[in-house]
């Protein structure tokens, strides 16, 4: 299933906390289980919440760990020393040809991964 773009952790946090100063552009969206995993596993989260993460996560696209993704990964890991989880969400990006949307600096240093930052509301 093509994908425009693939959700990064932080994104959807600041997405599902009304956060985000901006739309989300045009297309199809998906997610690694790596950012459904980090989103799920957050101590406080509540029963709510959780509903609240599976029913905006089931109305877009699951991308699975390939052996294509842990190749890249592997990759990724050797050639950047980024984070696992980090190094995973971008692999799947690349593999998947989407762009990542992410505010991480990190990965937008990464060579072959298209990002595209969105403006966070500023509350003071």
């Amino acid at each position: 299933m093509s994908i425009n773009y693939l959700f990064d952790t932080n994104i959807l946090i600041y997405l599902l906390n009304d956060r985000l100063a901006e739309n989300l552009p045009n297309g199809r969206y998906g997610y690694s289980v790596i950012t459904e995993i980090e989103l799920l596993s957050f101590p406080a989260l509540t029963t709510t919440d959780a509903q609240i993460i599976n029913n905006y996560l089931s109305n877009i696209v699951l991308l699975n760990l390939t052996e294509t993704i842990k190749q890249k990964t592997i990759s990724l890991r050797r050639a950047c020393r980024i984070k696992l989880p980090d190094a995973i969400i971008a692999a799947t990006a690349i593999e998947s040809g989407a762009i990542l949307l992410t505010n991480d600096k990190t990965l937008h240093s990464i060579e072959n991964l298209h990002c595209f930052s969105l403006q966070v509301k500023n509350y003071e």
